[in-house]
């Protein structure tokens, strides 16, 4: 079977230039909000089933904290470098079969 794929619509979540402690803070909110969607997502599936398959949030989980502690790296390089950090998100909204 063929999906088609077609943005919908694009959201621009952040586009600016921030102080390394600002980037931080922006990136940091957003990574924490996704973490605490898949423990909400994988406490719901467990609700019903402890042995439901929560093998994909837990990872995402990981994933996600792996890669705040990454961005904090570089928020700490270009604070010791004197340097603005550019963020540019943008959300594709689109509907799939």
């Amino acid at each position: 079977m063929t999906s088609n794929k077609e943005v919908m619509t694009k959201v621009q979540l952040v586009d600016s230039t921030f102080s390394p402690s600002e980037a931080s803070d922006v990136v940091s909110s957003l990574i924490r909000e996704k973490i605490n969607f898949h423990k909400l997502h994988r406490l719901s599936m467990c609700e019903g089933n402890v042995n439901s398959d929560t093998n994909y949030d837990d990872s995402r989980v990981v994933e996600l904290e792996l890669e705040r502690k990454e961005f904090k790296e570089i928020c700490r390089e270009a604070k010791l470098m004197g340097k603005k950090i550019k963020i540019n998100g943008i959300l594709e909204i689109e509907i799939i079969d």
